[in-house]
């Protein structure tokens, strides 16, 4: 996000809601719906988002 220079702001109102960035910052779960609005807002993969341990 910083590097493309993109805010909470614009993400809560590009459709991202505060209970699914909260879990972003928890590292919690999402759904793959929200992967992929994520990939779209940041256009990127999702490859740049998440990491499998």
């Amino acid at each position: 996000m910083e590097a493309k220079n993109i805010s909470q702001y614009k993400l809560l109102k590009s459709g991202i809601d505060n209970k699914t960035l909260d879990s972003l910052k928890k590292n919690k779960n999402i759904t793959v719906n929200t992967l992929g609005k994520l990939c779209e807002i940041l256009d990127c993969t999702p490859n740049d988002i998440i990491e499998f341990k």
